[in-house]
């Protein structure tokens, strides 16, 4: 039976790293857009990603020209962004944590996180952060938020909070108390992400809070899985509708 007992969120992913790899999102590319009319992201920029985890934010801005180190605590997530990342020489990977990047003083223009702001140790985050930032840096925090629309999302979302309930998102108190004052921005971006059934199942295996292969309500889970898949599937794919949120501004 294979079962998550480490309570240290850097471990949580380490039984899921093949999963995450193929069934996460990825971040719209006009998250690049309002990244450089608001914040002055160039090509050439330097980025941390903190808990880069497979790559799939990191790609994003590698894609753009952009010098990207990967800071991912877990062993088996950091060898899969590697792998994932290879074809890309402007990335750099080091093993490190938001409360300990191993990073030089002063050295990145931008430090960015996916899926992983809620993982942190908020005050000691904010402390590296500021160590590892240019003067006129910027902490830019991203999820893909799943909306919860009627029909498809509404049943999925139910299916989630039965078997595979996740941690809250922070709340804007939260954010405040992190970046230092309560004048940082939001912007809302459209994504979606279209799944043949076994990606539906991945996408549901890959959350790091629902029961793996052996486990107490793994079969109950992906019984129900498959009657919702079979229930809205057209031309043998659903879609999975998001709001990427980007939280973005100074410390």
């Amino acid at each position: 039976m294979r079962t998550d007992t480490s309570h240290d969120p850097t471990q949580r992913f380490s039984s899921r790293v093949e999963a995450y790899a193929r069934y996460r999102p990825s971040y719209p590319h006009a998250t690049l857009a309002l990244l450089e009319q608001a914040c002055g992201l160039t090509v050439g920029s330097k980025i941390a990603d903190i808990g880069s985890g497979t790559g799939l934010l990191a790609r994003l801005f590698l894609d753009f020209g952009c010098d990207v180190t990967g800071v991912e605590p877990n062993p088996e997530m950091r060898a899969t962004g590697e792998r994932m990342l290879s074809d890309q020489p402007r990335f750099h990977s080091v093993e490190g944590r938001a409360e300990a990047t191993s990073l030089p003083d002063h050295s990145v223009d931008f430090v960015t996180a996916g899926q992983a702001f809620h993982w942190f140790e908020p005050a000691a985050a904010r402390a590296e952060f500021q160590r590892i930032l240019q003067p006129a840096g910027w902490v830019v925090l991203i999820w893909n938020e799943r909306l919860v629309t009627p029909g498809f999302m509404a049943e999925h979302e139910d299916l989630l909070n039965k078997f595979a309930r996740e941690k809250s998102h922070p709340t804007e108190a939260e954010f405040s108390v992190f970046y230092g004052h309560s004048n940082w921005r939001l912007a809302r971006i459209p994504n979606r992400q279209s799944l043949d059934e076994a990606g539906l199942r991945g996408r549901i295996e890959s959350s790091s809070w629902s029961p793996l292969p052996g486990a107490e309500g793994y079969q109950p889970m992906m019984s129900e899985i498959s009657k919702l898949f079979l229930k809205y599937a057209l031309d043998g794919r659903v879609t999975i509708e998001y709001e990427t949120t980007i939280y973005y501004s100074k410390l």
